[in-house]
Parts: C-alpha cells; structure tokens; sequence
C-alpha cells in the first residue's frame, strides 16, 4: 500500500547535549543533497514514527510529566511510540544507543532487530519532552514532530563511535552549542536551540512546551498547558 507523502506524520527528534555544565555541544549531522526535507540543512536526528514503535518494550517509561504533556493536543496512547522512536531513530542515524542492558521479550520487529543485537533494550527515562512543531503546509513532507532532549551520560559506550550509523546523515559531529547557529540550519531547528540553551542548567523536564503549530489558517506559538505564547 502507497503512503500518502501529504499526510501529516507524527515525528520524533532527539536532542543529544554533552557536557552541559562545562562545554555544551549537541549531536547533529548534514541531511543528503537529494533529500526531499531539508536537503543540505544540519539537523537533529530524528524522524516519522513507525508503526512497530507503539509495541516494542522500553526498560523504563517516560518522565510522568512529560507523558503527561505529550497527551495534550493529541491522541491518547501516543506517547510510548514517540519515545520509541526518538531511540530508534538515534541508533539508526548515529549508530549511538539509548538503552539499559537486557535481552528482548518475544519477536523483535525488524527496524529494531540490529539495536536489539547489542544487547540492550531501549529505555525512555533519560528523555525530555521539550518542544513541538507541525510543518508548514506547502512543504513536500508534513511532520507532528516532538522534540526530546536527553543527556550524552545515558549513551551506552563511546559517544563519538557512529559506525554504526546508516547513511542517512553525514558530518555526525559534536558541535559547540554556542556555535550552533553559524552551521545551514531549518528555521524550527534554530527555534528549538534557544529552547536547549535555556535548559542547559537545568536538569528537570519543562513543566510547559512550546508547540509551533502550522495549519492552513496560521502559524501559531502555544504552550502545551493550554496558554498561548505572550506575543514580543
């Protein structure tokens, strides 16, 4: 069966930073020339969630209150999948895992079945719900996408061994936060950086999350508690 490349997909995005406290860098690679969203933009890894991701086990849920913030302005149930894809999607593009020791219970899903082979099962902990965006309409591909941060500490193994990333990146690298926005950035992404640099310091999930909504009537800035955003 086709998919429907209009329809709007709901996404995950994982936020890496790395010695927060001393040298803030967050993990981020270039997108291929032919890609057909944001070609040549550096970027988060991350992408749309797959429909194994709701069943696969995780050692350990979400933070209840960014569970909680997932649910709002959205469908119950959702938010395992969204954490289970922010990890899949991590080891997919940075080869880099997110996860405790274990062995799976039952059959493994195929996109998971290399992860599941390191011996670990994912765990979703460590990751903070922190931001949210729709895609504009008009663009070639339409993401709900959410965004998490997690700190580099909870990587299993060496946090600059991507060999076993696929291709769907290039450049992996370290960047320095406060060098971030001088790379070939989307727009949301140099949105959510001013996000993490407010988060630097602070360790606790958010207790409210920007959410970017893009429909066909207008662009609008909320706060997922219900508010919208005080306008500058």
């Amino acid at each position: 069966m086709s998919t429907d490349k209009s329809a709007i997909r709901n996404a995950s995005t994982i936020i890496v930073l790395r010695d927060r406290l001393r040298d803030p860098a967050i993990l981020m690679g270039q997108r291929g020339a032919t890609a057909a969203f944001m070609p040549n933009k550096f970027v988060f890894p991350g992408g749309a969630v797959d429909r194994a991701d709701g069943a696969v086990p995780l050692a350990a849920p979400l933070p209840a209150l960014c569970h909680r913030r997932l649910a709002e302005e959205a469908p119950d149930g959702l938010q395992h999948a969204l954490a289970a894809a922010a990890i899949r999607e991590l080891w997919e593009e940075t080869g880099l895992i997110l996860g405790v020791p274990g062995q799976w219970p039952g059959s493994v899903p195929p996109d998971w079945e290399e992860f599941a082979a390191t011996g670990h099962v994912p765990s979703a902990a460590a990751l903070q719900f922190v931001f949210r965006a729709l895609t504009p309409p008009g663009r070639p591909r339409r993401f709900d996408a959410r965004f998490f941060l997690v700190d580099a500490s909870h990587i299993q193994g060496d946090p600059d061994d991507f060999t076993h990333a696929q291709d769907e990146l290039s450049h992996l690298q370290w960047i320095p936060l406060s060098r971030a926005r001088s790379f070939d950035l989307p727009f949301i992404t140099e949105v959510v950086l001013a996000e993490v640099e407010a988060r630097v310091s602070d360790p606790a999930p958010p207790a409210s999350v920007p959410f970017f909504r893009n429909n066909d009537e207008s662009s609008l800035f909320l706060r997922l508690r219900g508010y919208p955003m005080p306008e500058s």
